[in-house]
C-alpha cells in the first residue's frame, strides 16, 4: 500500500520516515480494522453496532440527543491533561494560537456528568483525565466513542501534564517515546474476563520526533525524547520515601531509580503506558508531553513556588502549540 502520511515537517527532517498510522507499514487486512478510507475510526466492537443509543456517560453525552458529527466533526487534534482548569487554559491558549475570536466562549462540553470537563477551541478538543489510569482510561475511551460518532477524520492524541523527572533539571519538558509500567515492562496490563491482557506501550515515533525537532529554537528551557514510567501510585509505586508508608531503604529507591535511567526513561507519570496502547489500538498517532516539577535523583517532595509551577505547566502548551499550529500551517502551504 502507498504512503498517506500528512507530514508535518519535511520527510528527511526527522528519522522516522512514516506514522504509526501510514498505510505503507500495514498489509490491506490489518489497516481494514483501524480506519475507514475516508480516515475515520473504525472501532474494533461489533457491539457498538446493536446500539440504538450510546450513552458517553462520564461525558455527559448521547448519540441520540446531540449532533455529535456537527459538533466534534472538524476535530483535528484531541488533547488530554490532568486537571480542569489547566485544559481550560489551553483551551483558551490554542484559541489565541490558532487566531480564534476572542469573544468565543469555552463551555465545558462535559457539565452535565460532573466528572471530567471538554473545552472546543476550533479543530482542537481539550479533556480533563483526572489523576492515574483508571480515571484517564475511562475518559479516553469515552473520547475515542466520541471521534467515532463524530466522524472525525485522523484525529491525532495528544496527552500533556506534570512529571518527576530523572537526571534532568527541573522544568524540563520530556516527549515520550514509550511508556514503561511498574513491574518495568513496556506494556499496559489490564485483567479482562478474569485474564491478564498485556497491550503493547509505544508512541508514534515520527509524531514525537516532530514535536521535539519544533523545540530546537526554543532557548527557556530543555526537552527530551526518552521512556517514561507510568506508576499506580503517587508514593510507594514511585518509589518516594515521603509517603505514609515505606518498607525501602533510600538506597533501595536510588537503585530502582538509577535502573529506570538506564533504560532510558526520563521521567516518572501515571498515564502514559496505558495512553499509548488504548490510542494504538485504536489506531491513532498519540504523544505525551510532560514537564518536570523536580529530579527524582535528588529528592522526592516537589517545592518550587506556585508562581515557577505554574510557569512551568504553561511549556507543554508551549510545545504543543508549536506543533498544531505547524501542522495547520503546512496544510495551508499544500493547499489543503
Amino acid at each position: 500500500m502507498s504512503c498517506d502520511c500528512d507530514y508535518v515537517l519535511e520527510k528527511h527532517d526527522v528519522q522516522a520516515q512514516h506514522y504509526s498510522t501510514c498505510s505503507a507499514l500495514f498489509g490491506a487486512t490489518e489497516k481494514k480494522g483501524l480506519r475507514n478510507p475516508d480516515g475515520t475510526l473504525r472501532l474494533n466492537n461489533k457491539h457498538l453496532e446493536s446500539l440504538k443509543v450510546d450513552v458517553l456517560y462520564h461525558l455527559g453525552l448521547d448519540t441520540a440527543n446531540y449532533d455529535i458529527p456537527a459538533q466534534f466533526g472538524d476535530v483535528k487534534f484531541v488533547c488530554l491533561g490532568g486537571t480542569k482548569h489547566r485544559m481550560r487554559e489551553f483551551a483558551k491558549y490554542m484559541a489565541s494560537v490558532l487566531g480564534l475570536p476572542k469573544e468565543m466562549k469555552l463551555d465545558n462540553l462535559t457539565k452535565h456528568s460532573q466528572r471530567y470537563a471538554m473545552y472546543k477551541a476550533g479543530p482542537v478538543l481539550s479533556v480533563s483525565h483526572g489523576i492515574g489510569i483508571p480515571s484517564m482510561a475511562t475518559a479516553l475511551q469515552e473520547v475515542i466513542k466520541l471521534m467515532h460518532y463524530a466522524k472525525a477524520k485522523d484525529p491525532i492524541f495528544f496527552r500533556l501534564g506534570t512529571c518527576g523527572g530523572l537526571g534532568i533539571p527541573a522544568g524540563s519538558v520530556v516527549v515520550s517515546a514509550w511508556g514503561l509500567n511498574g513491574t518495568l515492562e513496556k506494556t499496559y496490563d489490564v485483567p479482562v474476563l478474569g485474564k491478564m491482557r498485556r497491550m503493547p506501550s509505544y508512541l508514534d515515533e515520527r509524531l514525537s520526533q516532530e514535536v521535539h525537532h519544533l523545540t530546537k529554537d526554543i532557548k527557556d528551557f530543555n526537552t527530551y525524547i526518552a521512556g517514561t514510567m507510568a506508576a499506580d501510585d503517587f508514593y510507594r509505586g514511585q518509589a518516594r520515601l515521603d509517603g505514609p508508608f515505606c518498607d525501602y531503604t533510600e538506597s533501595d529507591k536510588m537503585a530502582f531509580l538509577r535502573t529506570l535511567a538506564d533504560m532510558g526513561v526520563k521521567n516518572i507519570e501515571m498515564e502514559a503506558n496505558a495512553f499509548a496502547a488504548i490510542t494504538a489500538e485504536a489506531g491513532l498517532r498519540s504523544g505525551v508531553v510532560c514537564v518536570t516539577f523536580l529530579d527524582r535523583l535528588q529528592g522526592d517532595q516537589v517545592t518550587p513556588s506556585k508562581q515557577t509551577l505554574t510557569e512551568w505547566q504553561q511549556r507543554p502548551m508551549v510545545v504543543l502549540g508549536q506543533f498544531i499550529a505547524k501542522y495547520f500551517e503546512t496544510r495551508v502551504q499544500n493547499g489543503n
